[in-house]
């Protein structure tokens, strides 16, 4: 498939999601080991949903959590990218920048590769002033990425939306300014 990215990377490409990425999008989110640090993994038809927010979300802000390919195979990976984040703390509504990646290739530098080359669309592209991060506590893979592309830890937060989730709930957040 080739697709037409906004934007590429050394070894990646970044692309707005469409319908039929359905099925690729949706083995990932059903990754028990991807979806660790989340509630649950997400069924076929809550991938449906989450595509329709990213398409949605793209149309209003010009960014979202990009399909991410690897430029030499075209392979779909996951996502990088940015979204505005409107749940209640301190620090937001923000813009974000995260990942979820496919466990084949994790360990191969995609992560913090992609994160690199968001923030540089963020920073000139979007003249965005300050993007942050938050993970789990327990996520370290993806706090060792925010330290990897020079975020500053801020401190820890209750993530209002993982109320339920005490395991999942106290989160750390990192920032980066322009």
């Amino acid at each position: 498939m080739n697709s037409k990215y906004v934007f590429k990377s050394k070894r990646l490409g970044f692309r707005v999601w469409t319908k039929g990425d359905l099925h690729e999008f949706g083995e990932i989110n059903a990754d028990k080991d991807v979806m660790e640090y989340y509630p649950s993994p997400l069924t076929i038809k809550e991938t449906e949903e989450f595509i329709d927010r990213l398409i949605a979300h793209y149309a209003k802000h010009g960014y979202q959590y990009f399909a991410t390919e690897v430029l030499e195979t075209h392979e779909l990976i996951g996502f990088v990218g940015l979204a505005f984040q409107r749940y209640k703390t301190e620090f937001s509504p923000a813009t974000d920048i995260g990942w979820r990646l496919k466990k084949s290739v994790w360990g191969k530098g995609y992560a913090t590769e992609g994160a690199e080359r968001c923030l540089e669309f963020a920073f000139e592209d979007l003249n965005l002033k300050k993007v942050f991060s938050a993970c789990s506590k327990k996520n370290l893979k993806s706090e060792n990425v925010m330290k990897k592309i020079g975020m500053e830890k801020m401190g820890e937060f209750n993530h209002p939306n993982l109320k339920k989730y005490p395991e999942l709930e106290k989160c750390v957040w990192y920032e980066i300014t322009s």
